[in-house]
C-alpha cells in the first residue's frame, strides 16, 4: 500500500482528502499525517462541512491527535519546521506539499531530509526536477525526487495550448485568466506585497500578475517564450477561465479550430479535457473535475488571430489533477 502524508491542509489539501475519498483510492493509499499548524477541532470541522463543495460525503471525527476519516485514522501534527517531521517514522512515499510557503528548491529538500523520498507541490518551483501537467507530459515522471504539479491555470492552459500548437501552430499569444478570488487575497482592505491584491476581493475586479504563460515552456519546451499573460481577480469563489489569444502560424477556420480542440480532447486520459457547447455559466463547473472544459460556442478566429474559452475549477480538478500525477509517478496500476 502506499503510503502519503500532506503538509499544509487548507483548499487544496482538503480537496486531495475529499478526492482520495471520493475516488475509492484509500483502499490502495494509506495517508498516514497531515501537518497544519491550525486547531485540530477547526481541521476537523472544515473538513466535515464546505463552502464551496458542502458537507462531506462519509464520517469524520477527532480523537486524540487523530482524524477518523470513514474509519480511517490520519494523524494531526502541528510542526512549525519541516525539517523535523516524522516522516522517516511513519514510512511514507511520498509528501504532498500543500502549504504553498515553501519557495526555494532547498526549502522543499527538507521535507527529503525528514525521510520523505519523493515531493509533489501544488504549486510552480522552477528549481523542481520536473514540472508536469498530467495528460501533457507525465510521462516523463521518473526518479525524480521533487516534482512540482504546476498551477489550476497551467493545467488548463498546458492541454489547451498542446493541442492547438500541434493544430495550427502558436506563433505568440497572450493568456488572460478570470480568475475566482483565492485566500492570497484580502476580504477587506489590508496591506499585501501586491497592492492589487491589497485590496478587497469580493468588492471588485482586481488585475493582477499570473505566471501560467511563463510556466508553460517548463510543461511545453516547445512553447517557452511564445506567451505572456495576467490575471482578472473576480468576485466569485471557485471556477475560473482561460481566455487564450495567439496567432497562428497555419491558416485556419474557426471550425477548423473547434474540430482540432474535439479531437485532440478525445486523445487525453479521462479527466483532462472536454469540450462544450451548451450554454453554460461558471457556476456549472463548481466541483466538475476536468481541468480543461472548452467552450466551442466562444472560438473566435480573424485571419491568423484566435481566441479560445476554457473553464476549470481551480480547486477541484486541480486537486485531482494532483492525485493523478501522484499515481502516475509511483503507483501507475491505479490509474
Amino acid at each position: 500500500m502506499l503510503r502519503i502524508a500532506i503538509n499544509g491542509y487548507g483548499r487544496i489539501g482538503r480537496c486531495l482528502v475529499r478526492a482520495l475519498f471520493e475516488r475509492g483510492l484509500q483502499e490502495h493509499i494509506q495517508l498516514t499525517a497531515i501537518n497544519d499548524l491550525g486547531e485540530q477541532s477547526t481541521l476537523a470541522h472544515l473538513t466535515r462541512f464546505d463552502s464551496t463543495f458542502g458537507r462531506f460525503n462519509g464520517q469524520i471525527s477527532l480523537a486524540e491527535n487523530m482524524l477518523q476519516v470513514n474509519g480511517q485514522a490520519i494523524q494531526l501534527l502541528r510542526e512549525p519546521e519541516v525539517s523535523k517531521l516524522p516522516w522517516r517514522q511513519h514510512a511514507v512515499d511520498l509528501v504532498l506539499e500543500c502549504s504553498g510557503n515553501l519557495k526555494k528548491r532547498a526549502e522543499v529538500e527538507q521535507h527529503l531530509s525528514a525521510g520523505a523520498p519523493r515531493v509533489l507541490l501544488s504549486h510552480p518551483l522552477d528549481s523542481a526536477d520536473l514540472t508536469v501537467v498530467y495528460g501533457v507530459n507525465h510521462e516523463l515522471l521518473g526518479d525524480q525526487q521533487i516534482v512540482s504539479n504546476a498551477s489550476c491555470t497551467t493545467n488548463c492552459l498546458a492541454p489547451l495550448a498542446k493541442v492547438l500548437h500541434e493544430a495550427v501552430g502558436i506563433r505568440q499569444g497572450l493568456l488572460n485568466t478570470i480568475h475566482s478570488y483565492t485566500n492570497d487575497q484580502n476580504l477587506l482592505d489590508k496591506t499585501h506585497s501586491d497592492l492589487y491584491r491589497a485590496r478587497a476581493a469580493a468588492l471588485s475586479m482586481i488585475p493582477t500578475s499570473t505566471g501560467a504563460a511563463k510556466t508553460i515552456g517548463l510543461v511545453l519546451p516547445e512553447l517557452a517564450g511564445r506567451l505572456d499573460g495576467l490575471s482578472v481577480r473576480v468576485p466569485t469563489p471557485n471556477v475560473s477561465l482561460v481566455d487564450l489569444t495567439f496567432t497562428c502560424e497555419r491558416p485556419t477556420s474557426r471550425e477548423a479550430i473547434n474540430t482540432a480542440l474535439q479531437q485532440g480532447a478525445a486523445r487525453m486520459p479521462a479527466g483532462v479535457m472536454e469540450c462544450n457547447e451548451l450554454p453554460l455559466v461558471s457556476s456549472d463547473f463548481n466541483g466538475y473535475p476536468v481541468s480543461c472544459v472548452v467552450d466551442l460556442n466562444h472560438t473566435r478566429v480573424q485571419g491568423d488571430l484566435v481566441k479560445v474559452l476554457a473553464w476549470y475549477d481551480n480547486e477541484w480538478a486541480f486537486a485531482n489533477r494532483m492525485l493523478d500525477v501522484m499515481l502516475a509517478w509511483v503507483k501507475p496500476e491505479l490509474r
